[in-house]
C-alpha cells in the first residue's frame, strides 16, 4: 500500500485541517495503538505522549488521548519535551508506543506526529503502510468494552528523568565551568530543559527563545534562523552558540566569531574525536545525499567512510543499524549518536562538541574548521497540485545541469516529505556554475508550477 499519511518524518501538515484535524489524529491513535497493543495477556498497553509548544497542540494531544483510551491503551502525557526524550521515556517506561506531537522546524501553522516503536526508534515504511491501513479502514480496530478502557496520567517528573539521561552523556571529570554559551531554543519543546543542562555542568548560559507563546515557535530564532543566536553569541562575548529546533532533535552552532558550524561540521568533529579514541563504530559515518562532498572528501583522507542515504533521521538511523555505525546525521543539524540516543537530539550532541573543545583547550572556530566545504547551493520552490518535475522544459533543464557539472560536481532535485517544495541543490568546484546550474532548473520548474 502507497503511504498517504506518513512522509519523511511521520504526519505533518497544516493545523485543523487535513490530516491535522482533532478527528484524523483519533483515528490515527486507534489505528497505532490497535497495531502495537498486545493482542493476549495481562499486559495494559502503554502510550507516552510529548509534544512542543504550538497552540495545536492543546487540540490534538486530548484527541490522540481519547484515541488511545478508547481501544485499552493507557496514556503518560509528558508535556512540552523534546523528540529524543519521549523516544527515550518509551523505552524507560516499557512502553508499547511513543508519540511525538510536533512540526520540528515548520512554523506554529503546522503541526505533526512522530510515532517511535517500544525500542525507541521511528518506525519503518511498512508499518506506517499497515498503520495508514487501519486508518482507512481496510482492517478492523477493535473498540474496548466499557470495563477495558485506558487511563490517561501525567508524568511529573519527565523533564528531570531527561536532564540527568542528557548529563550522563557528558564525559565524566569535565565541566563547562569558564565557558560562556547563547543557548537557543527556538521556542520550543527544549523552552524550559536545555539552559538546565547546560548550567547544571557548569556553564554560564544566556537563554534565547525561551518564551513560548503557542505563535513563535522557530519564528527567527532556533535552528532554522540562527541569525539570532549569532547576534547573541557577538553581543555577549560568547565562546560558542547553541541552536535547536522545535522539537529539539537538531542542532546548529555558532563559533565565538560569530561563524555558523553546521550539521556537516558537527559530524566531522565528532567522528575525528571518536575516531582518535577507538569509539567511532562502522568505519565512517551516515548522512545523506545533502552532505557536502568537502566533508566526504575530509573522511576519506582519514581511511573513514561517508555512507549516504536518502533524506530523513529515520533512514540515516536503519543504515547505521545496518551497518554497525554509532554516528549518522544531516548537513541540517539532525546528529545521531546511537550510543546515547535512538533518534537525532541537539542538546546531547552540543555535548559532543564541548567535549572536544575542552579536551583540546581550543576554540570552536578552531576544531570546527577541519575541512573545506565545496561551493552548494540549495533553492526551494514553491509548487501547487502535483510536483511538476515532469515537464519537458524541466527535465531538459535538469539533464543540461548534469551536463555541465559533470565529474566535478552533483546536482539533487527532490520534493520535500514535508512541505509543498522542490528542493534544488548544486555543488562543485565552481561556485558560479553552481548558481547557474541551480537558477536555471529553479527556473524551469517555477514556470512548470504557474
Amino acid at each position: 500500500m502507497k503511504r498517504q499519511l506518513f512522509g519523511t518524518d511521520g504526519v505533518r501538515g497544516t493545523a485543523n485541517t487535513g490530516p491535522m484535524t482533532a478527528e484524523t489524529v483519533l483515528r490515527i491513535a486507534m489505528a497505532a495503538g490497535h497495531y502495537f497493543a498486545p493482542t493476549s495477556g495481562t499486559h495494559r498497553a502503554l502510550a507516552v505522549i510529548g509534544k512542543d509548544t504550538r497552540l495545536s497542540g492543546y487540540m490534538l494531544e486530548p484527541a490522540m488521548v481519547a484515541g488511545f483510551t478508547s481501544i485499552g491503551m493507557d496514556v503518560v502525557q509528558v508535556g512540552p519535551m523534546p523528540t529524543p526524550a519521549v523516544a527515550m521515556l518509551t523505552r524507560s517506561l516499557r512502553a508499547d508506543l511513543g508519540v511525538m506531537l510536533s512540526a520540528s522546524h515548520n512554523p506554529y501553522q503546522d503541526n505533526g506526529i512522530k510515532l517511535f516503536g517500544p525500542d525507541g526508534y521511528k518506525l519503518s515504511d511498512q508499518i506506517e503502510a499497515e498503520i495508514e491501513a487501519l486508518v482507512a479502514g481496510e482492517k478492523t480496530v477493535t473498540l474496548a468494552s466499557a470495563e477495558k478502557l485506558g487511563r490517561a496520567r501525567r508524568l511529573d517528573d519527565a523533564r528531570g528523568r531527561y536532564i540527568e539521561t542528557a548529563k550522563s552523556t557528558f564525559p565524566k571529570g569535565l565541566r563547562l565551568e569558564g565557558l560562556k554559551l547563547v543557548v537557543d531554543c527556538a521556542n520550543g519543546a527544549a523552552y524550559n530543559l536545555a539552559p538546565k543542562v547546560f548550567y547544571e555542568l557548569g556553564a554560564e548560559v544566556i537563554p534565547v527563545g525561551v518564551d513560548p507563546d503557542g505563535f513563535n515557535i522557530n519564528r527567527d530564532c532556533g535552528a532554522t534562523a540562527p541569525e539570532t543566536m549569532r547576534q547573541a553569541v557577538v553581543v555577549h562575548g560568547a565562546d560558542v552558540g547553541i541552536a535547536l529546533d522545535g522539537d529539539a532533535d537538531r542542532l546548529i552552532m555558532v563559533d565565538e566569531t560569530g561563524t555558523v558550524v553546521d550539521g556537516d561540521r558537527i559530524m566531522g568533529l565528532i567522528a575525528t574525536s571518536w575516531a582518535e579514541e577507538g569509539r567511532l563504530g562502522g568505519g565512517g559515518i551516515v548522512s545523506t545525499v545533502m552532505s557536502n562532498l568537502g566533508l566526504q572528501r575530509y573522511l576519506e583522507g582519514l581511511g573513514l567512510s561517508l555512507v549516504r542515504t536518502a533524506v530523513g533521521d529515520r533512514y540515516v538511523v536503519e543504515r547505521m543499524r545496518e551497518g554497525g555505525f554509532n554516528l549518522g546525521g544531516e548537513q541540517s543539524g539532525h546528529i545521531i549518536m546511537s550510543d546515547h540516543a535512538t533518534t537525532g537530539d541537539g542538546i546531547i550532541a552540543a555535548l559532543q562538541v564541548l567535549a572536544v573543545l575542552l579536551r583540546e583547550g581550543r576554540p570552536l572556530s578552531e576544531v570546527s574548521r577541519i575541512f573545506d566545504p565545496l561551493p552548494q547551493l540549495l533553492r526551494n520552490v514553491r509548487f501547487a497540485g502535483a510536483p511538476p518535475l515532469e515537464a519537458r522544459a524541466v527535465v531538459n533543464a535538469i539533464k543540461a545541469g548534469e551536463t555541465r557539472l559533470a565529474k566535478s560536481g552533483r546536482l539533487l532535485i527532490r520534493k520535500s516529505g514535508t512541505e509543498p517544495l522542490i528542493r534544488v541543490m548544486a555543488e562543485g568546484e565552481d561556485e558560479a556554475l553552481v548558481a547557474e546550474v541551480v537558477n536555471d532548473i529553479a527556473g524551469e520548474i517555477e514556470r512548470a508550477a504557474g
